[in-house]
């Protein structure tokens, strides 16, 4: 094992699906002389920051900043939210889905985990039709949140959250909608307003291209009535007291500042950039990527085509190949970090992340690193990935 001052010569292709590569000027940022989360230029700092997640979750409604991980933001929207016992809908999608149901069962809370039998739930999006016929039959109108990933980063599989929307709607049923949007978030399009979100939980090391350490939840004024009466346990988490000193710039508790630093400037960089742009940059980077995949003759993890994900692609292995043997092969090898298969696909697939500060090269070269492990390892390709993404990108090229 290298040791912290026995790096490789060059960079490191860090190509899982997140933490993703952090650009240079973020870090930059990130680097400024920590100033007093009390004085005036933290004031503007907070606005700022505040008023570009706005833009970025496309809602004029509250975003709560927090200095957690992804999986606190989930913590925070179920205990904003609901009550001890309260029953709560969960899609299962992957294992992300799966651990988020856990944590819902950890605070508590009664929670019926539905989706399509066996691992076919894992390759495909949220059947809206299945939460909308379960809501029908809830007559009593018990369930009191319906939670769903927007993209499963175990899978590669974004799901339609504004058919979710419509599935509730059409119930006639008064849940709450709560998305996990942590990989998501920046990277594929999303409209936390249009949709009908009432909380959306996001973090930083994915498509806003920071390290991890800061979550958000984005809120619609249906949640914030919901907090008033909420009886689950919390106090770090809570959003009123967010949501007053807000409004200032400032913090009810000491802030991550210099990530936020950092998040001022990813924003700068995303927003400056333009949303649709960087929807489609995403896209452009998933096509080239799965045409590389389609070439070696091997599946994705996502089935169908209309849900791929602009942010990863997971690759399955031939039938004898541990994909993890493959991963550590890859990565001792040619220093590029792939993400491995998780749950119910440990061994089965890995996961090439083209998201944030990626470019074309950097994901032709990823792909060379898995074509070159995948010779290595005795699999007999039909053709070049590396070709085929080429020829991809080259015909089409990136808009200006």
């Amino acid at each position: 094992m290298l040791s912290l001052n026995q790096h490789p010569t060059g960079r490191h292709f860090l190509q899982i699906p997140g933490p993703s590569p952090v650009p240079e000027r973020v870090l930059r940022a990130i680097s400024l002389p920590t100033i007093d989360h009390r004085g005036p230029e933290f004031g503007v700092l907070g606005r700022k920051v505040l008023a570009d997640m706005q833009t970025i979750f496309q809602t004029r409604h509250p975003v709560i900043i927090y200095p957690a991980s992804g999986t606190g933001a989930w913590e925070a929207a179920l205990v904003n939210t609901l009550s001890p016992g309260d029953h709560v809908l969960m899609y299962e999608t992957g294992h992300f889905a799966s651990l988020w149901n856990k944590l819902a069962l950890r605070l508590q809370l009664q929670t019926e985990f539905i989706g399509l039998p066996g691992i076919e739930g894992w390759r495909r999006g949220v059947q809206a039709d299945l939460i909308a016929e379960r809501l029908r039959a809830d007559t009593g109108h018990r369930i009191r949140a319906v939670c769903v990933v927007h993209n499963e980063t175990s899978t590669g599989v974004t799901s339609d959250i504004a058919a979710v929307r419509r599935a509730i709607d059409d119930a006639g049923h008064p849940a709450l909608l709560l998305v996990d949007s942590i990989s998501g978030l920046a990277c594929a399009d999303y409209r936390h307003d249009e949709w009908g979100v009432d909380v959306t939980i996001s973090g930083s090391q994915k498509g806003l291209m920071l390290p991890p350490g800061i979550s958000f939840n984005a809120l619609s004024p249906k949640a914030i009535a919901a907090s008033a009466h909420a009886l689950l346990p919390k106090a770090f988490w809570a959003w009123d007291d967010m949501i007053e000193m807000n409004q200032t710039g400032y913090f009810p508790y000491t802030p991550s500042t210099n990530l936020l630093y950092g998040l001022s400037e990813a924003c700068d960089m995303v927003l400056g950039q333009g949303l649709a742009q960087v929807f489609a940059r995403h896209q452009r980077w998933a096509q080239g990527v799965r045409t590389g995949v389609r070439a070696w003759g091997l599946e994705t993890q996502c089935q169908d085509p209309a849900v791929h994900s602009p942010v990863l692609t997971g690759v399955m292995t031939p039938a004898g190949l541990d994909a993890d043997v493959l991963r550590k092969l890859i990565h001792s090898r040619f220093d590029c970090s792939l993400g491995t298969g998780l749950g119910k696909v440990k061994g089965q697939m890995f996961r090439i992340g083209h998201l944030g500060d990626s470019n074309d090269l950097t994901l032709i070269a990823t792909l060379a690193a898995c074509e070159m492990g995948l010779k290595l390892s005795g699999v007999a390709l039909p053709g070049s990935g590396v070709q085929a993404a080429m020829d991809y990108f080259a015909d089409h090229p990136a808009p200006v």
